[in-house]
């Protein structure tokens, strides 16, 4: 008989750790941190009171997915456009190269198998993590803000791409997974103008709006089966599953413009995800994290702040690129701000411990620097932008404006 007993911890967990962050003033950390500290108290790596059992294992491959998800949903496309766009796909590359340049000199000293997998782990910024933040600071249509938000989506999607294309637990070489990809890309195309299309029908609007705040939640039933689809079309195509979830988020974000007759629609995606299936997710990251492998050697330990550097100077350097458009401030705040992560870095660093791009020790050492990145570099971005004497980070410079008109 299946056993929930470790299913009722990790949701008293999940429940106790927003509360703990609210209710102690001097605790300033995101709930994600102490979720994901929490699974490593529990689990099998010191009390061992969570034994990872089918329920557990069941709800954080889901909750992933519906991380993912979310995180594509909240790709906002109006402000990729010139010389954002144009800057933070320099950014991209830049932190790439960069990145491969640590992944070289982790590889000759023994820490990874893969000097490319250490750049991808190292690309992305955590969307679901940094946009409460810039909302929260009252910053997100800041220049810091527009040029943060604008830099993690690509590096989002530029990431688990290049994840499911080279480092994907399916076989087939590079050449035919971006065949495949294309295929992919193409039924995605189809799909979306299909539900365009689907959209302009008053009748099934109207039908939809009638049952969207009944029992049947229509609205939220059609996103599931659109994020499950994706999910299950992109593992039918030996791709990632992580970038069929991310993909059906950004397909909905498309489609779905019209909030004015669903209103609490996009609310009740974020209670079903952040209110259940996204926490067992990051504590069945803590439950399932190495901890031996780190600390029964304690020259290992000193490859986290390492890493962590490396994270800095891989994505927040690049956030150079933006001083000329927003200025010093700004731009430090932005990069601060995009090499926070952690979510991707789980997820890239379980595929490739699986596969063998990278060692276990130096796997456990990457998700422990994401986990500072999320604790230390939003609090001193935040920091860098309260003594707003100018206008600099609230305002945004005329001349990125005129930049953009001519652009369009």
């Amino acid at each position: 008989m299946t056993s929930f007993n470790g299913l009722l911890i990790v949701t008293v967990i999940a429940l106790v750790a927003p509360l703990t962050v609210a209710t102690v003033p001097w605790l300033k950390v995101p709930s994600v941190v102490l979720e994901i500290v929490a699974g490593i108290i529990v689990g099998p790596a010191l009390l061992g009171w969570v034994t990872i059992g089918p329920p557990i294992q069941i709800l954080a491959i889901v909750g992933l997915a519906f991380l993912l998800f979310l995180a594509g949903l909240e790709i906002d496309l109006g402000s990729l456009r010139g010389r954002v766009l144009r800057l933070t796909l320099v950014g991209f590359a830049a932190t790439m190269a960069i990145g491969f340049m640590f992944g070289l000199f982790f590889h000759a000293i023994g820490w990874v198998r893969s000097p490319f997998f250490l750049a991808v782990a190292l690309a992305a910024t955590s969307l679901g993590l940094v946009i409460p933040v810039l909302r929260d600071a009252g910053l997100s249509e800041s220049p810091a803000g527009r040029f943060t938000i604008a830099g993690a989506t690509v590096a989002e999607f530029g990431a688990v791409l290049l994840l499911s294309l080279f480092f994907s637990e399916s076989k087939g070489g590079a050449a035919s997974k971006l065949v495949t990809i294309g295929i992919f890309a193409a039924f995605i195309v189809v799909v979306s103008l299909v539900l365009l299309r689907a959209g302009r029908s008053i009748r099934l609007d109207m039908l939809l709006t009638r049952l969207q705040d009944t029992t049947a939640e229509i609205r939220i039933r059609s996103a599931v089966v659109l994020l499950i689809g994706f999910v299950a079309l992109a593992a039918k195509f030996g791709l990632e599953t992580v970038l069929g979830a991310f993909v059906a988020g950004a397909v909905l974000n498309i489609v779905d413009k019209d909030s004015v007759s669903h209103p609490q629609f996009r609310a009740k995606l974020d209670a079903i995800g952040y209110g259940f299936l996204i926490p067992v997710f990051f504590v069945y990251s803590g439950l399932t994290f190495d901890l031996h492998a780190l600390v029964d050697n304690p020259l290992t330990l000193l490859r986290v702040p390492v890493l962590l550097a490396a994270l800095l100077i891989a994505r927040g350097a690049p956030a150079a690129l933006y001083v000329r458009s927003i200025g010093r401030r700004s731009s430090a705040v932005a990069g601060l701000l995009q090499a926070t992560s952690l979510p991707f870095i789980v997820t890239a660093t379980t595929i490739g411990v699986a596969i063998g791009a990278v060692r276990p020790v130096t796997a456990a050492a990457l998700v422990a620097a994401g986990l500072l990145s999320v604790v230390l570099f939003p609090l001193i971005a935040l920091a860098i932008a309260s003594p707003t004497g100018s206008t600099e980070l609230v305002h945004m410079p005329a001349a990125i404006n005129d930049t953009e008109e001519v652009d369009q």
